[in-house]
């Protein structure tokens, strides 16, 4: 079993949906970002997602745009990636799970990407622009090292489309909670409830993740309800902005509050 599949049981045999938070690297500067990643797993987080910066990020919404952009204004190269998840992993168990565009890891080279992650305690990437069957070199690197290979699934996915994307996923299925990018929405989509019941018709033991959209603990207490866990990004770095690791301890605790759940009580 992955170690993002057995945080999300571990959450859920606590009786809690599993909470994943996002963050980029390198924000507002490299030690910051790591202390902030320290600070989301010492304060309820169940898996730690971060960002390397990228000069065109399609989904990213206005406050994650911003932070990113920073980031590579004060120099952000691609080794501070790895430079950060071995500073994490070395101080937390909890699995840090890259969210990266694919050229990037083009760039770099997909061998290397994956040995490199590997070797600094990563747990698997989170890659939302290219679909399981462009994937075929990152998938045969995720299984030669073993880590999580996470894809999204969309409320106009197709049925075949979902089957592709379960069949090709470890870890969970990031499951978009509505059409467009990241950000603090007042109401979550209903299409976010109607995706996860279509995976779990294909699949009734896919594992679920929702994002994009969640910004408050009522919204994660509404996710937990029908999917296994909630990722929330924008209000933990608005946070950060804002108010700097003392604020987004707050805030990460305060969404944490959210996920315990009558679903998880036998520990299902």
């Amino acid at each position: 079993m992955s170690r993002v599949e057995n945080a999300i049981r571990q959450a859920q045999a606590e009786g809690r949906g599993a909470f994943v938070g996002y963050l980029p690297v390198g924000y507002p500067d490299l030690q910051t970002s790591i202390d902030a990643a320290l600070t989301l797993a010492r304060n309820g987080v169940d898996i730690i997602e971060l960002g390397p910066p990228y000069s065109d990020p399609v989904m990213d919404g206005a406050i994650i745009q911003e932070a990113t952009q920073h980031a590579l204004a004060n120099g952000f190269k691609m080794r501070d990636l790895f430079t950060a998840v071995a500073a994490i992993t070395a101080e937390t168990d909890v699995p840090v799970v890259v969210m990266t565009y694919w050229n990037p890891v083009v760039q770099y080279g997909v061998d290397r990407y994956a040995d490199d992650l590997l070797a600094a305690g990563g747990a698997g990437l989170i890659t939302p622009d290219i679909t399981p069957e462009a994937a075929g070199d990152w998938i045969a690197a995720s299984e030669r090292t073993g880590l999580d290979r996470i894809f999204l699934a969309a409320p106009t996915s197709t049925d075949e489309r979902l089957d592709l994307v379960i069949a090709s996923s470890t870890g969970f299925v990031y499951t978009v909670s509505t059409m467009g990018i990241t950000g603090e929405r007042a109401a979550l989509d209903r299409a976010a409830r109607t995706l996860v019941e279509r995976l779990r018709a294909r699949d009734p033991e896919v594992r679920a993740c929702v994002g994009i959209g969640i910004s408050t603990p009522a919204q994660v207490a509404g996710v937990v309800e029908y999917a296994d866990g909630a990722i929330v990004g924008t209000a933990l770095v608005r946070a950060l902005r804002d108010g700097g690791l003392d604020a987004l301890a707050t805030t990460t605790r305060a969404l944490a509050d959210g996920t315990p759940s009558a679903r998880f009580d036998t520990g299902n």
